[in-house]
């Protein structure tokens, strides 16, 4: 009796199945289930008997249990495979499936982000950096000994104790700026004590312009006025004979120019004496207007001078 029981719910055979699944494969490939109108027990049996006429067609008998087993497993989508989704595992296997593109996309990504880090590390960072270290070394180091050593050797140039006074303030000054991180006030410290010794150390004579085709003297009448003011055309010769680029303020527009040759104006009486000098032989002999000595930041002249300079004639 147990037997008998047992036997009952054994699994039917596999050809039945695989028939069933045949039956399926046949209902989907023969568009029988668009047979919508029907109602659903009137479909079943209009299906049921389009399968028998199919199957009998090709010469195979179907058992009606076997048709109807595969109309309802068409229903019931028994063999329709139904891909899982959701899930942890199921996240994880499709990552598994996808780790080739999913690791080349990775790759890429990190190659562009390595780029972009290293990029801002050398183009940015690095180059920052080493500016705010080179300007901290000028500022702690660099710049106070220079001010120190230029300081020193103004002393020791300047003929004037005022001006080695003057410099040692400046240098003082340029000190502190540094020591609170303001590089261009201490910048231009520095760069004025070495114009200033620059221009100690500067030897010439300031001699009247005397060779043909070029002036040696005008005069000139301000706006307004009926007397004129006379000038010597002048040049600086430095020890070499060149002339030496002197920067000159114009009395007529204020406008401070570096130039070659400039105007002085003197009194007539010297404007006078070198026309005379001139007209007698065509040349001027006495060219010696004033000498600027080591030492010293002001001409010592030789003849009277106003003070006044121009430029442009």
């Amino acid at each position: 009796m147990a037997d008998t029981a047992v036997a009952t719910v054994e699994a039917p055979p596999l050809d039945e199945v695989m028939l069933a699944m045949d039956v399926v494969d046949t209902l989907r490939h023969q568009d029988l289930v668009v047979e919508r109108e029907l109602s659903g027990e009137a479909r079943r049996v209009r299906m049921i008997e389009r399968l028998r006429e199919i199957y009998r067609g090709q010469g195979i008998t179907v058992p009606d249990r076997i048709l109807a087993e595969g109309v309802a497993a068409l229903e019931q989508e028994r063999f329709v495979y139904k891909p899982r989704t959701g899930g942890f595992a199921f996240t994880l296997a499709r990552l598994y499936v996808r780790r080739g593109a999913i690791g080349r996309r990775v790759g890429i990504i990190a190659a562009v982000v390595l780029v972009l880090i290293l990029g801002w590390y050398f183009l940015i960072e690095r180059p920052g950096n080493q500016r705010a270290e080179a300007e901290r070394i000028e500022l702690s180091e660099t710049i106070p000994a220079d001010l120190a050593t230029l300081s020193a050797a103004i002393a020791d140039e300047a003929n004037d104790p005022a001006v080695a006074a003057s410099a040692a303030q400046t240098a003082r000054d340029g000190t502190a700026a540094a020591a609170a991180g303001n590089a261009a006030e201490a910048r231009e410290a520095v760069a004025d004590l070495r114009e200033l010794l620059g221009e100690l150390r500067l030897t010439f004579d300031v001699r009247i312009v005397s060779r043909p085709g070029v002036l040696s003297g005008i005069d000139r009448y301000p706006d307004g006025s009926d007397t004129p003011n006379y000038y010597l055309i002048v040049e600086a010769i430095g020890p070499d004979g060149e002339a030496i680029p002197r920067a000159i303020t114009s009395e007529e527009d204020q406008r401070t120019r570096t130039v070659t040759m400039w105007g002085v104006r003197v009194p007539e009486a010297v404007y006078a004496a070198v026309e005379d000098d001139y007209f007698d032989d065509g040349i001027v002999n006495d060219t010696l207007v004033g000498e600027k000595e080591r030492g010293d930041l002001a001409i010592e002249w030789a003849k009277p001078v106003l003070g006044g300079m121009i430029t442009e004639w």
